[in-house]
């Protein structure tokens, strides 16, 4: 793509003995991003004959029957008007913009779909900034995930917990800084405003749908399952800290109808259209997810009474077994940098264009919301292992140790607050993380119908998706045991696929620092996701799990 500019074609002149009319100049719309829509699901599945019918039904009159598509939001305005500019006067046209025949032939192949990215959760709204950015980061990449960190250190020491942690958080914000860079490609002025969309470019539709859309999809389910278990036992106790053993009256509910309680406040909440309109959830998200996470490792700092605490890392009589744990808690590091499955997403709700491309603004959010997340991440696991050593509790992290060590001499007031804004950011992680889940299934709609979802549709799609999740959390209570499990999983997603992608779109030079940078880096990240999910499987097998499937404790 070249600088903004007005395309146009100069007045043709008849030749002598013809009757060719005088065709008036054509303007076309300032040249900016746009995205190659919908490469997901039933992705990329278009085709030829569709297209040529999209172009005619340009010529049809205005009475026609025909269901109007959308117009093209201002993100992306190459579609609509330069396609009807171009139906009628092809050959002249492509005489006037000769220089940039190559990359707007490109620009014109991938808004094949585009209408249907103002149709899109993700894509509907295209007027955030920095700080939307910064609050949307800042709410999926820390939380409940981060509370069970001092478990890692438990297997890992001192010295090894602080350089992996370490290690592992300059590894993902570079990954991060990676997808900032690729979500907009200047060469053919295309936004990948979805991470499945930037690996079907990189690797193929084939071989994205293998390798990327199941942890992508799994670390979305699975993050709101997760939500649902805890958010669920955190709000029973919520209610015996307020209501208290020796004045309350009222029959408590069970653990099932207290996860339906939270199910319910989370779907109601999701009918907030679009990635844009949950910005000021994301700010209560993150308000309340860094108010809980100082207050409990504050409390356990301050209160550190506990007896017959070991900083000896754990070890096991079996050197597999001792070699399985390590992995299993380098995977409990790994699932604490979740959130790179939304970079893209959260990109794409920016206005972009060659001038003021949106990576800009999105870097400027990232980097205040990782310096938070640092000052939360090193303090929690840090003074969390310091005041509990081997004893905290390897499935609830330092929220159940808090509860368990200090819910006795601790005032009511601050383990009720600390319980809310738990409640609080998984109600708002929620809405961030199941947003791929909406955009995905709306996406199949659309593509099939040519229209947007009705509100009745869209309501009960995400009302659907919500009370899955329940269903899940409810069958699978012991789902918060496999932290390494899943943090394997999903490790590629943060700390590999970026590194290849960065190698296939950017082609830097071969065998030059970035070659071998993002080659080691990847491959590492590949190992490591194999190795850590045979820990994780090993781990959980060896020290038992209570499979107690419907009967939430």
């Amino acid at each position: 793509m070249t600088e903004a500019r007005e395309i146009s074609s100069a007045p043709l002149t008849p030749r002598a003995g013809t009757c060719t009319p005088i065709t008036p100049p054509i303007t076309a719309p300032p040249s900016q991003y746009h995205s190659p829509s919908l490469s997901r699901s039933p992705l990329l599945s278009f085709n030829d004959n569709e297209e040529a019918a999209n172009v005619a039904a340009t010529k049809t009159p205005k009475t026609s029957s025909r269901p109007r598509t959308p117009p093209i939001q201002f993100i992306s305005p190459l579609a609509s008007p330069l396609r009807r500019a171009i139906t009628p006067l092809a050959s002249p046209l492509k005489r006037a913009i000769t220089p940039l025949a190559s990359p707007l032939r490109n620009v014109l192949h991938m808004t094949k779909l585009d209408p249907q990215d103002a149709w899109l959760p993700i894509t509907e709204s295209r007027n955030g900034n920095a700080f939307y950015a910064a609050f949307h980061t800042l709410c999926s990449g820390i939380g409940i995930q981060a509370l069970v960190l001092p478990v890692a250190f438990t297997i890992l020491g001192w010295t090894w917990g602080v350089i992996c942690l370490t290690l592992g958080f300059i590894w993902q914000l570079y990954t991060l800084f990676l997808l900032v860079q690729l979500h907009e490609s200047t060469e053919i002025g295309v936004r990948y405003s979805r991470y499945i969309t930037l690996c079907v470019a990189a690797f193929g539709e084939k071989a994205a749908k293998l390798i990327a859309m199941f942890p992508y999809m799994y670390l979305s389910a699975g993050t709101c399952v997760l939500l649902i278990s805890i958010a669920g036992s955190t709000c029973k106790i919520f209610f015996e800290i307020v209501c208290g053993p020796e004045t309350c009256t009222a029959k408590p509910l069970t653990m099932v109808e207290w996860y339906l309680v939270f199910t319910c406040a989370a779907v109601i909440l999701s009918q907030l259209p679009n990635l844009n309109s949950i910005a000021g959830v994301s700010l209560i998200g993150a308000i309340t997810a860094v108010g809980y996470i100082t207050l409990i490792w504050i409390v356990s700092v301050v209160k550190h009474d506990v007896h017959g605490v070991s900083y000896d890392p754990v070890r096991y009589g079996s050197e597999i077994k001792n070699v399985f744990s390590v992995l299993n808690a380098l995977g409990i590091i790994a699932f604490a940098f979740r959130g790179h499955n939304l970079t893209l997403e959260i990109q794409a709700t920016m206005p972009s264009s060659e001038k003021h491309p949106s990576r800009v603004p999105m870097w400027k959010g990232v980097r205040s919301a990782y310096f938070l997340i640092a000052m939360c991440l090193y303090p929690l696991a840090i003074g969390g292992y310091w005041a509990y050593g081997d004893l905290i509790p390897q499935n609830g992290g330092m929220l159940t140790a808090l509860y368990a060590f200090h819910g006795r001499d601790t005032s009511r007031l601050i383990l009720g607050i600390t319980s809310l804004f738990v409640i609080i950011n998984a109600l708002s992680s929620f809405q961030i993380y199941g947003m791929p889940m909406f955009d995905d299934m709306e996406s199949k709609y659309t593509m099939k119908k040519k229209q947007p979802c009705p509100p009745w549709l869209r309501a009960s799609l995400r009302a659907f998706c919500g009370f899955l999740c329940f269903f899940f959390a409810v069958a699978f209570p012991f789902v918060a045991s496999f932290a390494g499990l899943i943090g394997g999983i999903a490790l590629p997603l943060t700390f590999a696929y970026p590194c290849f992608i960065w190698i296939i779109i950017k082609k830097p030079k071969v065998y030059g620092p970035m070659w071998w940078l993002n080659w080691g880096l990847g491959v590492l990240g590949m190992i490591l996701s194999v190795l850590m999910i045979a820990a994780g499987i090993y781990v959980v097998i060896a020290n038992g799990v209570e499979f107690s499937f419907f009967k939430p404790s």
